[in-house]
């Protein structure tokens, strides 16, 4: 395992961000029948870099970017206990550094950023037939909650 250090991502990042979250819809497409064909875009990823609500973080190993995460600020629901919370997103580790607990890195530092902003909650949506990221978000602490359900018509 090489030595990964986590930084915040900034603009230089950016071309190396699109590859990944076209990697993100590479993978998505065969769990999703609903996203569209060709070349999608689910980011707009300058704005995440700047955004101060937005904490974007990249893990380096020897000066190459090789994943990302992000947790946002959200509002909750006005019935629901905690005001605000933490959305994590565009978790994205290369394929050639997985197993190596690069996203845990990731997700330690963003739960810390949401303990330093004073969320009492994380949240984050992953499909339910993507066993191998369910794993890893439920040995971190995650716990399955609403189920989204659709049809076509």
């Amino acid at each position: 395992m090489s030595e990964i250090s986590l930084r915040i991502a900034n603009i230089d990042d950016l071309q190396i961000l699109l590859a990944f979250e076209q990697g993100v819809v590479e993978a998505e497409k065969p769990l999703d029948p609903f996203l569209g064909k060709g070349h999608l875009n689910y980011y707009n990823i300058p704005e995440l870099i700047a955004a101060e609500h937005i904490h974007f973080l990249v893990a380096v190993s020897k000066n190459e970017v090789v994943a990302c995460g992000y947790l946002r600020i959200d509002n909750s629901k006005i019935y629901q206990k905690n005001p605000q919370y933490g959305y994590i997103g565009f978790m994205f580790v290369k394929p050639s550094f997985r197993g190596q607990k690069i996203s845990n890195l990731i997700l330690d530092s963003l739960k810390k950023w949401a303990k330093e902003k004073a969320l009492k909650e994380l949240r984050l949506d992953v499909y339910n037939n993507n066993i191998g990221a369910i794993k890893v978000y439920e040995r971190f602490g995650f716990a399955k909650s609403l189920v989204n359900m659709r049809m076509d018509i």
